[in-house]
């Protein structure tokens, strides 16, 4: 079993997006996988076994449509099911923060144009800085 504890940590964040992309609480995720929310919260924290791997994981990863193999997969570097990226809390502000300064700017700049005419344009200018990997 793997022990490194940034695949652990891989290993939650990708849980804890696929939980969220379908808009489950951990307390609902634990009534499908049928273990406590507590178990949840461990999986999602990246907390490493102690010992072996626990069986809750392997629940989890069922109750989110995960195919059988995806959690050692995961914690061997391989691919999220899914495909769900996994991105820092840093990483998220740092692009809402970059929205709302763009947004601002253009609301200023932009006299009498429409909320829509705003966002698209503030939507345009993110998507440019992305393809650039700014944010």
């Amino acid at each position: 079993m793997n022990r490194d504890p940034a695949a652990w940590a891989r290993l939650g964040q990708a849980l804890r997006a696929a939980r969220e992309h379908r808009g489950l609480t951990q307390a609902e995720l634990g009534e499908r996988a049928d273990v406590s929310s507590r178990s949840v919260q461990d999986a999602e924290a990246g907390t490493v076994p102690k010992a072996r791997m626990p069986y809750t994981v392997g629940r989890i990863a069922a109750a989110l449509e995960w195919p059988p193999g995806s959690v050692e997969q995961v914690l061997d570097g391989g691919e999220i099911p899914g495909g769900w990226v996994s991105t820092s809390v840093q990483e998220q502000v740092d692009e809402t923060y970059a929205a709302d300064i763009l947004s601002g700017s253009l609301v200023r700049h932009m006299p009498g144009a429409t909320g829509s005419q705003i966002r698209e344009a503030a939507e345009a200018a993110l998507d440019a800085l992305r393809r650039e990997g700014l944010i």
